[in-house]
């Protein structure tokens, strides 16, 4: 069983060697690929220096582009399992081989890795956003996913040769509802994510509310043009 973790990767030099430190360490068996996705700082050169498996993209495409980069990578590597793992050092390697093991134990073709399924979402901006997302794919579906936005997801080998093959398949709610709305097993596992140590994230304020407002009105309207994909 081959198991890939897909490490988007944006001007993370403050934290790339830590987060590929701790796969190592604690998923040994887990091989991984660093995306990066077209940095300005030394994130490519770190990454070289210490002999870490990347794919460097000339520009900056973004989550989807460089995450579909890596599931490309995994399709044409044979992989049978993707995990999107962040660079920012706010997932933790130990949870992905049990995230395979809940895959192959019920059958799902995808497995997030969510801080809500045994916990109650704490109250904020941020979480009410989540918990309006988590009702429009509960409406166009009739399932709950309690934490939507995780960026912790397992991917078994048919979305890994679907998401390569979709260019209008990306890592985000939006897809993980098309997937539920056509049939695919969508399950959730609960993991605890840490505070990123270093480096900013690219979403604030004002960016926050724009992704909710558009992946609630994808839920809600245009995945229902959306096509299944090969």
């Amino acid at each position: 069983m081959k198991v890939l973790a897909i490490v988007p990767a944006y001007n993370e030099e403050d934290n790339i060697v830590s987060t590929i430190e701790d796969l190592r360490q604690n998923a040994p068996g887990v091989d991984h690929v660093v995306i990066n996705d077209g940095s300005s700082d030394a994130t490519e050169a770190i990454c070289r220096a210490h002999g870490f498996n990347i794919i460097t993209l000339p520009m900056n495409l973004g989550l989807a582009g460089g995450f579909q980069t890596g599931m490309k990578y995994a399709f044409r590597q044979g992989y049978d399992y993707a995990v999107q793992f962040d660079a920012d050092g706010q997932h933790s390697a130990v949870y992905i081989m049990p995230m395979v093991e809940q895959a192959q134990r019920d059958g799902s073709d995808i497995v997030i890795g969510s801080r809500f399924c045994a916990q109650k979402k704490p109250v904020s901006a941020r979480m009410v956003g989540s918990a309006l997302i988590t009702a429009m794919i509960r409406l166009t579906t009739g399932q709950k996913v309690q934490d939507p936005t995780s960026g912790m997801r397992l991917f078994d080998r048919d979305m890994i040769r679907r998401f390569a093959h979709n260019y209008d398949f990306s890592p985000e709610p939006d897809t993980i509802a098309l997937c539920i709305r056509n049939g695919y097993r969508v399950s959730e596992m609960q993991v605890e994510m840490r505070d990123r140590v270093a480096g900013e994230s690219y979403l604030n304020f004002t960016k926050s509310v724009a992704y909710m407002l558009r992946v609630c009105i994808s839920i809600m309207f245009v995945q229902w043009f959306r096509k299944r994909g090969n």
